[in-house]
């Protein structure tokens, strides 16, 4: 007996208040980089720091992945349609592979324009005092945003938005080496702007790499971890008339999980009895985990 259970609308997976949070925290995070793009791109081209333009243009990718988010955000929410049976939510995933690449782009970019500074070093200038107190203000105005993006994302369990807050912490960290690449060159070390803006370059592309990545397996139909699907099982076997479970298979969709099982239940039930079992099942894993749907495939056994 094979028995497919047809998804139902489950009302614990809308989801307004994981949208609202995703659009509030970007667009407080789309305010402070619009300001600190412009203000360090400024007064580091005023300053003659490359380490603070570097910054400066690592603010303006933050940016432009702000927007990347906002879109994604709006568009994961929609319903499924006759393109899309099950629904939109690897906007999300997309987004993150966007993320990636982009940051993955930017870090090479600062990469080179910081190793041609260093083959030169008697072009590097002396950095105006001014530019430490940017990049100092910078340091805090993105530690500040990581923390309540993070905090944002957690609350609604979003890898799209933990990876736009971690992107602000790359900013942070970044701006920490610029400090202190600035404070160097005031000292009389002008090589340490440059050797700031190389080490930012590294930092962003390899964040950029690691997102790139996740993003393309999650995309690519990766299961969720180990512990995700021992959960997911007990859940299934502790469901009343299931003597069994095995070949339980899962996918990601953006933040949700398709889960495909085979349920054991005893061969002389009916086909009402064997449905309202796997009903059951499929009910009890959706309440307890961030599940989309869960397709079973009932398999007769004789009860010992």
């Amino acid at each position: 007996m094979n028995i497919d259970i047809t998804p139902q609308d489950d009302p614990e997976q809308d989801t307004p208040e994981r949208h609202a949070v995703a659009k509030r925290s970007t667009l407080v995070s789309v305010a402070v980089n619009l300001v600190l793009t412009t203000v360090q791109v400024v007064v580091g081209v005023f300053a003659q720091s490359q380490a603070l333009i570097a910054d400066g243009i690592h603010s303006l990718s933050d940016l432009i992945a702000d927007f990347v988010v906002l879109l994604a955000n709006q568009h994961s929410r929609k319903e499924a349609d006759d393109d899309h049976h099950y629904g939109h939510h690897r906007y999300e995933t997309a987004a993150s592979l966007v993320l990636g690449v982009l940051l993955l782009t930017v870090g090479a970019g600062m990469l080179w324009s910081a190793v041609h500074k260093l083959g030169d070093p008697d072009l590097i200038p002396k950095v105006k005092p001014i530019a430490l107190y940017v990049a100092l203000a910078a340091l805090v105005a993105k530690e500040l945003l990581f923390r309540y993006m993070l905090a944002a994302a957690e609350r609604v369990r979003s890898s799209m938005l933990v990876a736009n807050a971690w992107h602000a912490r790359s900013d942070a960290a970044s701006s920490f080496v610029v400090s202190l690449g600035i404070i160097g060159n005031l000292m009389g070390y002008p090589l340490l702007d440059p050797v700031a803006a190389l080490i930012v370059g590294f930092l962003v592309a390899k964040m950029g790499w690691q997102f790139g990545w996740d993003a393309l397996n999650d995309l690519m139909d990766r299961s969720v971890s180990e512990d995700q699907i021992q959960q997911i099982k007990e859940i299934l076997v502790q469901t009343p008339g299931v003597q069994g479970v095995h070949d339980v298979r899962t996918r990601k969709m953006g933040d949700m999980i398709m889960v495909d099982a085979h349920l054991e239940v005893d061969g002389a039930l009916s086909v009402r009895q064997g449905h309202d079992i796997a009903s059951s099942a499929r009910d009890r894993v959706m309440a307890n985990l961030p599940v989309l749907d869960v397709m079973t495939h009932l398999d007769p056994v004789t009860p010992s």
